[in-house]
Protein backbone atom coordinates (compact mmCIF):
# COMPACT_ATOMS: atom_id res chain seq x y z
CA UNK A 1 0.00 0.00 0.00
CA UNK A 2 1.34 3.40 -1.07
CA UNK A 3 1.17 6.46 1.59
CA UNK A 4 -1.71 9.27 0.46
CA UNK A 5 -1.54 10.57 3.47
CA UNK A 6 0.74 13.45 3.09
CA UNK A 7 0.45 16.77 4.38
CA UNK A 8 1.41 20.07 3.32
CA UNK A 9 4.40 20.19 4.34
CA UNK A 10 5.12 17.04 2.67
CA UNK A 11 5.66 15.00 5.71
CA UNK A 12 3.79 11.28 5.95
CA UNK A 13 1.19 10.58 8.39
CA UNK A 14 2.05 6.78 9.06
CA UNK A 15 1.28 7.03 12.88
CA UNK A 16 -1.88 7.14 15.06
CA UNK A 17 -1.85 7.43 18.35
CA UNK A 18 -5.53 6.23 19.30
CA UNK A 19 -7.49 7.62 22.98
CA UNK A 20 -9.58 4.73 24.08
CA UNK A 21 -10.52 6.86 27.22
CA UNK A 22 -10.09 9.93 28.61
CA UNK A 23 -9.88 8.35 32.08
CA UNK A 24 -7.55 7.95 34.41
CA UNK A 25 -6.74 6.11 37.66
CA UNK A 26 -4.20 8.18 38.81
CA UNK A 27 -3.77 12.16 39.40
CA UNK A 28 -0.25 13.41 38.42
CA UNK A 29 -0.04 16.96 39.50
CA UNK A 30 1.78 17.81 36.09
CA UNK A 31 -1.51 16.55 34.50
CA UNK A 32 -4.65 17.01 36.28
CA UNK A 33 -6.50 18.66 38.90
CA UNK A 34 -6.68 15.86 42.42
CA UNK A 35 -10.33 15.90 41.85
CA UNK A 36 -10.19 14.70 38.35
CA UNK A 37 -11.81 16.56 35.27
CA UNK A 38 -15.32 16.49 33.79
CA UNK A 39 -15.23 13.19 31.99
CA UNK A 40 -16.66 12.52 28.76
CA UNK A 41 -20.44 10.62 28.48
CA UNK A 42 -20.16 6.79 27.41
CA UNK A 43 -22.34 7.84 24.10
CA UNK A 44 -19.90 9.73 23.45
CA UNK A 45 -16.55 7.91 23.28
CA UNK A 46 -16.46 5.88 20.14
CA UNK A 47 -16.93 2.36 20.58
CA UNK A 48 -14.32 -0.33 19.82
CA UNK A 49 -16.11 -0.96 16.46
CA UNK A 50 -16.20 2.39 15.30
CA UNK A 51 -12.69 2.66 16.21
CA UNK A 52 -11.46 0.00 14.55
CA UNK A 53 -12.94 1.51 11.38
CA UNK A 54 -11.23 4.55 11.57
CA UNK A 55 -8.10 2.16 11.71
CA UNK A 56 -9.01 0.50 8.26
CA UNK A 57 -9.39 3.98 6.88
CA UNK A 58 -6.05 5.13 8.59
CA UNK A 59 -4.03 1.78 7.16
CA UNK A 60 -5.83 2.46 3.30
CA UNK A 61 -4.35 5.41 3.12
CA UNK A 62 -0.97 5.04 4.71
CA UNK A 63 -1.09 4.61 8.57
CA UNK A 64 1.21 1.72 9.51
CA UNK A 65 1.53 2.13 13.22
CA UNK A 66 -0.85 2.81 16.42
CA UNK A 67 -0.52 3.47 19.64
CA UNK A 68 -3.32 3.07 22.02
CA UNK A 69 -3.41 5.46 24.81
CA UNK A 70 -5.80 7.32 27.36
CA UNK A 71 -6.27 8.57 29.73
CA UNK A 72 -5.07 5.52 30.66
CA UNK A 73 -6.11 2.61 28.39
CA UNK A 74 -6.27 -0.20 30.37
CA UNK A 75 -9.11 1.07 32.75
CA UNK A 76 -10.94 0.81 29.38
CA UNK A 77 -12.92 -2.79 29.59
CA UNK A 78 -11.80 -6.08 26.75
CA UNK A 79 -8.90 -3.26 25.65
CA UNK A 80 -7.79 -6.73 24.21
CA UNK A 81 -10.95 -7.17 21.99
CA UNK A 82 -10.19 -4.06 20.18
CA UNK A 83 -6.24 -4.37 20.42
CA UNK A 84 -7.07 -7.85 17.92
CA UNK A 85 -9.31 -5.91 15.52
CA UNK A 86 -6.41 -3.40 14.96
CA UNK A 87 -3.54 -5.64 14.48
CA UNK A 88 -5.95 -7.77 11.95
CA UNK A 89 -6.05 -4.70 9.95
CA UNK A 90 -4.30 -5.16 6.62
CA UNK A 91 -1.38 -2.64 6.56
CA UNK A 92 -1.22 -1.92 10.14
CA UNK A 93 2.44 -3.24 10.90
CA UNK A 94 3.00 -2.03 14.92
CA UNK A 95 0.74 -1.92 17.48
CA UNK A 96 2.06 -0.65 20.49
CA UNK A 97 0.39 0.50 24.32
CA UNK A 98 1.25 3.50 26.30
CA UNK A 99 0.06 3.13 30.08
CA UNK A 100 1.15 4.22 33.74
CA UNK A 101 1.55 0.24 34.38
CA UNK A 102 -0.51 -0.36 37.54
CA UNK A 103 -3.19 -2.94 35.54
CA UNK A 104 -0.38 -4.16 32.93
CA UNK A 105 0.53 -6.89 34.86
CA UNK A 106 -2.96 -8.50 34.90
CA UNK A 107 -3.24 -7.91 31.47
CA UNK A 108 0.05 -8.12 29.65
CA UNK A 109 -0.62 -11.71 28.27
CA UNK A 110 -4.39 -11.16 26.60
CA UNK A 111 -2.50 -8.00 25.13
CA UNK A 112 0.32 -9.50 23.47
CA UNK A 113 -1.85 -12.87 22.65
CA UNK A 114 -4.06 -9.72 20.83
CA UNK A 115 -0.92 -8.67 19.01
CA UNK A 116 0.57 -5.96 21.03
CA UNK A 117 4.58 -5.96 20.84
CA UNK A 118 5.49 -2.87 22.00
CA UNK A 119 4.48 -1.19 25.83
CA UNK A 120 5.92 2.50 27.05
CA UNK A 121 5.27 2.84 30.64
CA UNK A 122 5.01 6.35 32.80
CA UNK A 123 7.54 6.72 35.78
CA UNK A 124 8.49 9.87 37.55
CA UNK A 125 10.01 8.21 40.32
CA UNK A 126 11.59 5.02 41.83
CA UNK A 127 10.87 5.92 45.19
CA UNK A 128 7.07 4.46 46.89
CA UNK A 129 6.07 7.54 49.50
CA UNK A 130 7.19 9.79 46.26
CA UNK A 131 5.31 8.22 43.75
CA UNK A 132 2.19 8.92 46.05
CA UNK A 133 3.23 12.63 46.30
CA UNK A 134 3.35 12.87 42.82
CA UNK A 135 0.44 10.44 41.73
CA UNK A 136 -1.76 11.39 43.86
CA UNK A 137 -2.38 7.70 44.74
CA UNK A 138 -0.49 4.64 45.92
CA UNK A 139 1.13 2.16 43.01
CA UNK A 140 4.54 2.11 42.73
CA UNK A 141 5.19 -1.94 43.25
CA UNK A 142 2.51 -2.53 40.76
CA UNK A 143 3.78 -0.74 38.20
CA UNK A 144 7.68 -2.40 38.77
CA UNK A 145 5.85 -5.53 38.43
CA UNK A 146 4.53 -4.63 35.36
CA UNK A 147 7.79 -3.80 33.37
CA UNK A 148 9.32 -6.90 34.75
CA UNK A 149 6.47 -9.02 33.05
CA UNK A 150 6.85 -6.70 29.99
CA UNK A 151 10.21 -7.72 29.69
CA UNK A 152 10.01 -10.96 30.70
CA UNK A 153 7.26 -11.21 28.04
CA UNK A 154 10.16 -10.29 25.31
CA UNK A 155 8.17 -6.86 24.95
CA UNK A 156 10.78 -4.74 22.79
CA UNK A 157 11.81 -1.85 23.11
CA UNK A 158 10.07 -1.43 27.29
CA UNK A 159 10.20 2.20 27.30
CA UNK A 160 9.78 4.39 30.38
CA UNK A 161 8.79 7.77 30.14
CA UNK A 162 9.57 10.54 32.99
CA UNK A 163 8.78 13.72 33.55
CA UNK A 164 11.29 15.65 35.36
CA UNK A 165 10.20 18.21 37.46
CA UNK A 166 12.98 20.30 39.63
CA UNK A 167 12.79 19.99 43.46
CA UNK A 168 10.11 17.11 42.75
CA UNK A 169 12.06 14.05 41.02
CA UNK A 170 15.20 15.71 38.92
CA UNK A 171 17.50 14.25 41.89
CA UNK A 172 16.51 10.90 40.46
CA UNK A 173 18.04 11.09 36.76
CA UNK A 174 20.97 8.97 38.01
CA UNK A 175 18.70 5.96 39.40
CA UNK A 176 17.10 6.03 36.52
CA UNK A 177 19.46 6.13 34.08
CA UNK A 178 21.34 3.07 35.96
CA UNK A 179 18.42 1.21 35.31
CA UNK A 180 19.54 1.27 31.26
CA UNK A 181 22.81 -0.30 32.18
CA UNK A 182 22.10 -3.66 32.70
CA UNK A 183 18.24 -3.95 31.39
CA UNK A 184 16.97 -3.53 27.71
CA UNK A 185 14.92 -0.59 29.22
CA UNK A 186 14.46 2.78 27.43
CA UNK A 187 14.26 5.72 29.91
CA UNK A 188 13.25 9.03 27.91
CA UNK A 189 13.03 11.96 30.63
CA UNK A 190 10.75 14.62 29.27
CA UNK A 191 10.14 18.11 30.09
CA UNK A 192 7.36 19.20 31.70
CA UNK A 193 4.78 20.76 29.69
CA UNK A 194 2.04 23.65 30.48
CA UNK A 195 -0.91 22.65 30.50
CA UNK A 196 -4.47 24.45 31.67
CA UNK A 197 -4.28 22.78 35.67
CA UNK A 198 0.23 23.10 36.10
CA UNK A 199 1.43 26.26 34.60
CA UNK A 200 2.75 27.31 37.43
CA UNK A 201 4.26 24.20 38.50
CA UNK A 202 5.70 23.82 34.75
CA UNK A 203 7.07 27.52 34.83
CA UNK A 204 8.66 26.84 38.35
CA UNK A 205 9.89 22.97 37.73
CA UNK A 206 10.49 22.75 34.07
CA UNK A 207 14.59 21.11 33.56
CA UNK A 208 15.52 21.20 29.67
CA UNK A 209 16.72 18.31 28.27
CA UNK A 210 20.23 20.35 27.48
CA UNK A 211 20.44 20.11 31.50
CA UNK A 212 19.31 16.92 31.92
CA UNK A 213 22.45 15.22 29.25
CA UNK A 214 24.34 17.73 31.14
CA UNK A 215 23.79 16.23 34.61
CA UNK A 216 23.65 12.65 33.14
CA UNK A 217 27.22 12.70 31.99
CA UNK A 218 28.61 13.36 35.03
CA UNK A 219 27.78 9.42 36.37
CA UNK A 220 29.41 8.55 32.49
CA UNK A 221 30.08 9.32 29.05
CA UNK A 222 26.87 9.18 26.94
CA UNK A 223 27.20 8.67 23.32
CA UNK A 224 24.56 9.35 20.53
CA UNK A 225 22.55 6.14 19.51
CA UNK A 226 20.05 5.40 16.97
CA UNK A 227 17.37 4.23 20.02
CA UNK A 228 15.10 1.43 19.76
CA UNK A 229 12.61 0.87 16.83
CA UNK A 230 9.31 3.26 17.16
CA UNK A 231 7.80 6.26 16.04
CA UNK A 232 8.30 8.76 19.15
CA UNK A 233 10.63 12.39 18.77
CA UNK A 234 13.10 10.81 21.73
CA UNK A 235 16.93 11.88 21.05
CA UNK A 236 18.71 8.66 22.51
CA UNK A 237 21.92 8.58 24.32
CA UNK A 238 23.93 5.51 25.67
CA UNK A 239 26.53 4.50 28.54
CA UNK A 240 29.10 2.15 26.57
CA UNK A 241 28.50 -1.47 27.18
CA UNK A 242 24.79 -0.91 28.07
CA UNK A 243 21.88 -3.03 27.89
CA UNK A 244 19.36 -0.02 27.23
CA UNK A 245 19.50 3.87 26.45
CA UNK A 246 18.47 7.07 28.19
CA UNK A 247 16.61 9.26 26.05
CA UNK A 248 15.35 13.31 25.84
CA UNK A 249 11.74 14.65 24.74
CA UNK A 250 11.90 18.26 24.33
CA UNK A 251 8.75 19.97 23.10
CA UNK A 252 10.11 23.07 25.05
CA UNK A 253 13.69 23.10 24.29
CA UNK A 254 14.53 21.13 20.95
CA UNK A 255 10.27 21.01 19.44
CA UNK A 256 10.59 17.96 16.62
CA UNK A 257 7.99 19.47 14.40
CA UNK A 258 10.04 18.95 11.18
CA UNK A 259 10.28 14.85 12.11
CA UNK A 260 6.14 14.78 12.73
CA UNK A 261 4.62 11.78 11.38
CA UNK A 262 1.46 11.61 13.77
CA UNK A 263 -2.06 12.43 14.52
CA UNK A 264 -3.89 11.52 17.22
CA UNK A 265 -7.68 10.11 17.41
CA UNK A 266 -9.13 11.65 20.71
CA UNK A 267 -11.71 9.22 22.96
CA UNK A 268 -14.99 11.35 21.73
CA UNK A 269 -13.95 10.68 17.90
CA UNK A 270 -12.14 13.98 16.81
CA UNK A 271 -8.99 14.16 14.93
CA UNK A 272 -6.68 16.08 16.34
CA UNK A 273 -3.50 17.27 13.49
CA UNK A 274 -1.53 18.72 16.49
CA UNK A 275 -0.94 17.52 20.04
CA UNK A 276 -0.77 21.37 21.33
CA UNK A 277 -2.93 23.10 18.78
CA UNK A 278 -6.77 23.29 18.14
CA UNK A 279 -6.67 21.68 15.11
CA UNK A 280 -9.86 18.70 14.93
CA UNK A 281 -11.73 17.06 12.49
CA UNK A 282 -14.75 15.41 13.47
CA UNK A 283 -14.57 11.96 13.01
CA UNK A 284 -17.76 10.25 15.03
CA UNK A 285 -20.39 12.29 13.15
CA UNK A 286 -20.19 11.14 9.75
CA UNK A 287 -19.18 7.64 11.15
CA UNK A 288 -22.01 7.52 12.75
CA UNK A 289 -24.18 9.01 10.08
CA UNK A 290 -23.01 5.89 7.74
CA UNK A 291 -19.37 7.16 6.04
CA UNK A 292 -18.09 4.19 5.00
CA UNK A 293 -13.92 3.28 4.56
CA UNK A 294 -13.43 5.60 1.47
CA UNK A 295 -15.45 7.92 2.85
CA UNK A 296 -13.50 8.46 6.14
CA UNK A 297 -10.09 7.79 4.46
CA UNK A 298 -11.04 11.12 2.63
CA UNK A 299 -11.93 12.95 5.48
CA UNK A 300 -8.22 11.94 6.11
CA UNK A 301 -6.53 13.58 3.20
CA UNK A 302 -8.64 17.07 3.46
CA UNK A 303 -7.49 17.21 6.94
CA UNK A 304 -3.84 17.15 5.95
CA UNK A 305 -4.38 20.43 4.44
CA UNK A 306 -4.85 22.20 7.93
CA UNK A 307 -2.50 19.93 9.59
CA UNK A 308 -0.14 23.02 10.89
CA UNK A 309 3.66 22.92 10.38
CA UNK A 310 4.67 23.20 14.10
CA UNK A 311 3.11 23.51 18.01
CA UNK A 312 3.79 26.94 19.44
CA UNK A 313 4.76 26.09 22.81
CA UNK A 314 6.53 28.61 25.34
CA UNK A 315 7.76 27.80 28.72
CA UNK A 316 4.85 29.51 31.14
CA UNK A 317 2.29 29.30 28.28
CA UNK A 318 -0.78 26.93 28.24
CA UNK A 319 -1.42 24.39 25.99
CA UNK A 320 -4.88 24.39 25.99
CA UNK A 321 -6.06 21.51 24.37
CA UNK A 322 -3.85 18.50 25.95
CA UNK A 323 -5.33 16.80 28.88
CA UNK A 324 -3.11 14.05 29.60
CA UNK A 325 0.99 13.54 29.47
CA UNK A 326 -0.06 9.93 27.66
CA UNK A 327 -0.53 11.89 24.59
CA UNK A 328 3.18 12.86 24.07
CA UNK A 329 5.77 10.46 23.42
CA UNK A 330 6.30 7.22 20.66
Amino acid sequence: MTISLIDGFSRPITYLRVSVTDKCNLRCVYCMPEGGLPWLRRDEILTYEEIAAIVRAAASVGVRAVRLTGGEPLVRRNLSRLAAAIAAVPGIEDLAISTNGLLLEEQLDELVAAGVRRINLSLDTLRAERFEAIARRPGLDAVLRGIDAAIAAGLAPVKLNCVVMRGHNDDELADFAALTRERPIYVRFIEVMPVQENVALQRDAYVASDEILRRLAVIGELRPVAGPSGNGPARYFAFDGAAGAVGVISPLSHDYCERCNRVRLTADGRLRLCLFGDHAIDLRAPLRAGAATERIAEILRSAMLIKPERHHLRLGETASRMRAFSEIGG
